[in-house]
C-alpha cells in the first residue's frame, strides 16, 4: 500500500510540474510560436521525501536555456520542510545529529546525514540568535537576573533573564 501511496504522490507532483513548466513557457507540448524561444528539454530523476508518505522518485521537467525552477519542488531540497522542524524538535529533546541520522532511515524511508540534520537546526540557530540580539530599549524591563553560574545556551552566550513588574 505504502509503494502505491508513493506512487500516486509521484504522478500529481510531475503532472503539477509539467503543468508549471507548460505555464511558464506560455504554451502546451509541442505547440510551435515564431521568433527565438525556448523549449521543453526532458527531464532529470530526483528523490523528494515527504512526511508520512516516504522517499518519492520524480521526474522534475526542464527547458532548454535551463531558467524553470518548480515552485512545487524548490531546488537542492531533498525534504519537505515539516521534516526540518521535525529535525530540530527532537534535537531539542536531546537527540544527538548522529543518533538522529541513524533512526531517520526507519522513520523517513530514507537517511538523512548528520551534516543535514545539522543545516535543519541552522534555522533553530538563526531564530534564537536574532531573539537574543533583538533591541530592548523598546522593552519596559524594570529588572535584571543575571545567573551567577556560567550556563551555555544554544548558541554559546551565559543566561539573562529579563523581566518586567
Amino acid at each position: 500500500m505504502r509503494s502505491d501511496i508513493q506512487q500516486a504522490v509521484a504522478a500529481y507532483l510531475d503532472a503539477v510540474m509539467r503543468t508549471e513548466l507548460t505555464d511558464w513557457l506560455g504554451r502546451e507540448r509541442y505547440q510551435r510560436t515564431g521568433g527565438a524561444v525556448n523549449h521543453r528539454n526532458g527531464s532529470y530523476p530526483r528523490r523528494f521525501t515527504i512526511k508520512g508518505i516516504g522517499d518519492v522518485g520524480l521526474l522534475v521537467p526542464r527547458d532548454r536555456r535551463g531558467e524553470f525552477q518548480s515552485r512545487v519542488l524548490p531546488r537542492y531540497r531533498r525534504y519537505e520542510h515539516e521534516i526540518s522542524r521535525d529535525l530540530s524538535l527532537l534535537f531539542l529533546c536531546g537527540i544527538s545529529t548522529r543518533s538522529l541520522s541513524a533512526i531517520s532511515l526507519r522513520l523517513l524511508g530514507r537517511k538523512i546525514s548528520p551534516a543535514e540534520v545539522s543545516e535543519a537546526n541552522q534555522e533553530l540557530v538563526e531564530a534564537v540568535e536574532k531573539w537574543r540580539m533583538r533591541d530592548l530599549s523598546v522593552e519596559a524591563i524594570r529588572y535584571v537576573f543575571i545567573d551567577g553560574v556560567k550556563s551555555e545556551s544554544l548558541v554559546g552566550s551565559p543566561s539573562i533573564l529579563l523581566g518586567n513588574v
